[in-house]
């Protein structure tokens, strides 16, 4: 498994963290990575919005959409995987609204639960943390020593 870079975005479209772990992709500036992390807040954030509504939900006589209970239980999530020949980026959301981007390889497995065991690092290192500040760049060591040795163990 190749883990390219990590970023982690807040729910203001933020960028809070950012690490590379192995050098597949080209270096950017750190004006790069922020504009990078905006512009895909930007875009899930309207992807989420362009969700089409069910044919059931919708009036037959009027056209309009109904409140009818939706048949879809899951609420629209926004893009989730944005793949090129090169790399893969697989989003995962908090229900905070927190994302963490995962850079990897394309033919990379089981992405999901990788992004779930570092967001199980992120809770047990960070947010339990009681020097940190929500929303604001996470500077912790444990973190960063914790999120190597798993992925370093996984490549």
């Amino acid at each position: 498994m190749v883990v390219f870079a990590l970023f982690i975005i807040s729910k203001a479209g933020g960028l809070i963290y950012n690490r590379e772990f192995h050098s597949g992709l080209t270096k950017l500036t750190s004006n790069d990575y922020l504009m990078l992390a905006g512009s895909f807040h930007g875009m899930h954030a309207i992807t989420k919005q362009l969700c089409p509504v069910p044919a059931a939900a919708i009036n037959p006589t009027s056209g309009v959409p109904s409140l009818a209970p939706s048949p879809f239980t899951s609420r629209p999530s926004g893009i989730e995987v944005l793949e090129s020949s090169h790399f893969r980026i697989q989003c995962f959301q908090t229900l905070t609204g927190t994302k963490f981007l995962l850079f990897t390889e394309p033919q990379q497995p089981n992405v999901d639960s990788v992004l779930r065991r570092i967001y199980e690092l992120y809770s047990d290192y960070v947010m339990k943390n009681p020097f940190y500040t929500v929303e604001m760049p996470i500077r912790c060591e444990k973190f960063d020593r914790s999120l190597d040795g798993f992925v370093k163990v996984r490549s």
